[in-house]
């Protein structure tokens, strides 16, 4: 591996030391090089913000690999705990300082030649802000410094040191947990209530609302079963939620802390009131317990019988939709975990749907909680998207409920460049990473919310356990994060530096560690120079984000709750339109009754055989009102029960997705809504890969983000519809006009302004 490794940087054509040299030397040299063309750019008037990131990251991680050299036996077992490296662990920690050099090397001569091409005018660049975060704010739907917006990136865990915080992010926060709890008269830790009084205001930062550590004091006074910490159970929410004492014990924490809180300024990204909440209860056909479920309390079952009375109102009514001949609500039984082979049914429907119902009280009574203490407090939760983007519907989360009770959109997104190793999952074949879970869910999240901030406060864009690799092209970090924000998120806190300040790593062995951005110096620098760019252009930025979408998916949750392979079928239909150039969302039920129609042209509806009446009804009065709705046979013939529909009249019937989707465009077309610029692709692919937005500026000319997603080099010819004399492409980032027809590599990401030859002006 290691002579491969060493081919592969020697054709890159990296400078490798000169016999007597070694490769710690050559960067530092190469580090006193870039600080004297810092200094000359800086005397030029030149932003060098970028330039000064990648000289503080080399300083980091050649002392990181000081450590990892002195340090190898430890990294070996760190490599062995990894899926990718258990069976070369000892030869990659051996390497690992050696790349981590060559790496910075790398790095280093990329920002030397680019700062030569600053200074000699070969390109130019817009100036990015040197952002203070303590003078950040919330204003809306984005972060603002200065009166402009601007994207704020930062790291869990990582250590708070000015070093590390001048160029890497300020993110400040506040950690509480049930066992600040000391008693049931409410009182507080005294050492976490000084810390607090002692902090200060801080920078822009968020709280995270803890929910394991229940103190002693409450299992003791709500009884052994309060306390939910099952093997392999529930996890993060180490209690039960139904129990009259969850109320209590969360709401001592909150008003005891909360109010000490309120307009600091590490509160300005909001109060986290749960890290990633999943109550599944449910098993396989053969019985075995599915990942992080357990049981439920006599609390919950009782619950659940209020909830079906208000559901179906007598127990003749419930009778005849579960076939069963109960006497009162009170003996409705239901064996929980409920098991998969009921899908499908109306128990499935009814506990899933409670499920939901019951987990959204309990965030609505926290949210209320810190509202009611902190009059400033904007509450968000860290979402899990694939819970919704992916088919299960055990989960109790109703996504459009939960997002529209928070004040920020709150999540984890990710966006996976491998899997397991003994494994290929089907987007491997197409993409060069997986932006199912990020793109759906982001447009559906601004769909609903579409004038709220978007926070990823754990982003897995760049690892998670399955999805490690040291060798991974630093142009990942670029094409995700551009992708993401141009897509709606403007903050977030990336997975993860697990790094202390000497190099170390932090306490626990961690599957995740090997093989991640914490031996990789390219790919950390990477992220905050795409940061860099998107901030020097940021209201562009926000333009992408707060595009209006003409064509909506309609997302039924009665159909994902009741069909197993649902939100496939959606993706199958939003993956053939993600590359058209239009801006995607969904509507639902209650989107459709309580936004304006006129945000969209067209609603699709595909293989969504269930629907409520309600639902039902909102989808005819939209095409009562004159909306177009374009649909296939099997959608809307059932309810959540299974009983049958008569549909609604006035849709357009199509049999397949590609006939949606080309009437779909023709009628945006037909609206005016359709992209001003044609962009025709070519590769060796038989499908598009690369993947485009576009809007027209105050100069009337047109600004096109272009990513390509895919395995392969992709050709891409632009031009403006109605540019008479031919199209001039600009390159935005590098301020230099190119060719209208480009090759882009796998994560190429692309910038530019189109203008018209005959009005041709310069930026």
């Amino acid at each position: 591996m290691n002579r491969i490794l060493l081919l592969a940087v020697l054709f890159a054509g990296i400078s490798i030391p000169s016999k007597g040299q070694g490769l710690k030397e050559t960067a530092m040299d190469k580090m006193m090089l870039l600080q004297t063309k810092i200094d000359e750019a800086e005397q030029k008037g030149t932003n060098v913000l970028k330039e000064k990131t990648a000289l503080r990251t080399a300083e980091i991680f050649l002392e990181f690999a000081d450590w990892d050299e002195r340090n190898v036996a430890k990294n070996t077992r760190y490599f062995e705990l990894g899926w990718h490296y258990r069976d070369s662990a000892e030869e990659t920690a051996e390497y690992l300082p050696r790349f981590e050099r060559l790496d910075v090397i790398e790095m280093l001569d990329a920002s030397i030649a680019t700062l030569v091409q600053l200074t000699d005018c070969e390109i130019s660049r817009s100036t990015t802000p040197n952002i203070d975060w303590a003078q950040v704010k919330q204003d809306g739907d984005h972060m603002s410094f200065e009166g402009k917006p601007v994207f704020l990136a930062d790291w869990t865990w990582k250590p708070n040191t000015p070093k590390l915080e001048e160029f890497h992010g300020q993110l400040d926060g506040v950690f509480i947990t049930p066992s600040y709890v000391l008693n049931e008269a409410g009182d507080i830790n005294s050492g976490q209530m000084s810390a607090l009084t002692a902090k200060g205001g801080g920078t822009a930062g968020f709280v995270f609302i803890n929910h394991r550590d229940v103190p002693q004091w409450a299992k003791d006074k709500y009884g052994v079963d309060f306390e939910c910490k099952d093997a392999g159970g529930v996890r993060y929410t180490e209690y039960d939620i139904d129990h009259p004492g969850a109320e209590e014990m969360i709401g001592a924490l909150i008003h005891g802390m909360v109010p000490q809180m309120s307009g600091k300024r590490f509160t300005e990204l909001g109060y986290m009131l749960c890290n990633e909440p999943h109550f599944i209860h449910s098993k396989k056909a053969d019985g075995t317990i599915n990942w992080a479920s357990s049981g439920v309390s006599e609390y919950t079952m009782d619950s659940l019988a209020v909830w079906l009375k208000e559901k179906h109102e007598t127990i003749a009514t419930l009778n005849a939709v579960w076939h069963t001949a109960y006497g009162s609500f009170d003996e409705v039984q239901l064996e929980v975990p409920i098991s998969e082979s009921l899908q499908g049914s109306p128990q499935w429907y009814d506990w899933s749907r409670f499920n939901m119902d019951r987990v959204t009280r309990w965030y609505q009574f926290v949210a209320d909680t810190v509202k009611g203490c902190d009059p400033l407090a904007k509450v968000h939760l860290k979402l899990i998207p694939g819970m919704w983007t992916n088919n299960a519907r055990d989960h109790g989360l109703d996504f459009e409920a939960l997002t529209k009770l928070s004040d920020i959109i709150g999540n984890d997104t990710g966006a996976e460049h491998r899997s397991y190793p003994w494994k290929t999952d089907p987007w491997e074949a197409k993409y060069k990473f997986d932006w199912r879970e990020m793109a759906m869910a982001h447009d559906f999240f601004k769909s609903v919310s579409p004038d709220k901030l978007m926070f990823n406060t754990e982003s897995h864009y760049l690892s998670t356990k399955a999805s490690l690799d040291l060798e991974l092209d630093p142009m990942h970090a670029r094409a995700t994060y551009w992708l993401a924000h141009t897509q709606g998120m403007s903050a977030s806190q990336t997975w993860y530096w697990a790094r202390t300040e000497d190099g170390d790593k932090r306490s626990g062995d961690d599957a995740g560690y090997g093989g991640s951005n914490n031996h990789q110096p390219r790919v950390v620098n990477e992220l905050h120079a795409t940061l860099a760019d998107l901030n020097a252009h940021s209201e562009r930025i926000m333009h992408f984000q707060r595009q209006r979408k003409p064509v909506r998916i309609f997302y039924s949750e009665a159909s994902a709750i009741n069909t197993s392979t649902y939100m496939d079928d959606v993706f199958d239909l939003y993956e053939s339109m993600y590359f058209d150039g239009v801006p995607l969302g969904f509507v639902t039920k209650d989107i459709l009754e309580q936004q304006d129609h006129s945000n969209w042209d067209v609603v699709l509806v595909y293989k969504t055989q269930h629907v409520t009446q309600q639902g039902l009804e909102a989808l005819q009065a939209y095409v009562d009102a004159g909306g177009s709705v374009i649909m296939d046979a099997e959608s809307l013939t059932k309810d959540e029960y299974g009983r049958s529909l008569t549909g609604i009249t006035g849709a357009n019937l199509m049999d397949n997705v590609e006939d949606m989707r080309a009437s779909a465009l023709q009628i945006v077309k037909s609206t005016g809504g359709a992209p001003r610029v044609t962009l025709t692709e070519s590769s060796a692919a038989d499908f598009p890969i690369c993947t485009w937005k576009s809007f027209e500026n105050e100069e009337g000319n047109q600004v096109i983000s272009v990513v390509n997603v895919g395995r392969v080099n992709a050709e891409v010819s632009l031009k403006l519809n109605d540019a008479s004399e031919g199209t001039t492409c600009h390159d935005i980032l590098r301020g230099v006009d190119v060719p209208n027809t480009l090759t882009l590599k796998p994560y190429d990401v692309m910038f530019l302004e189109l203008r018209n030859e005959k009005s041709k002006v310069l930026e």
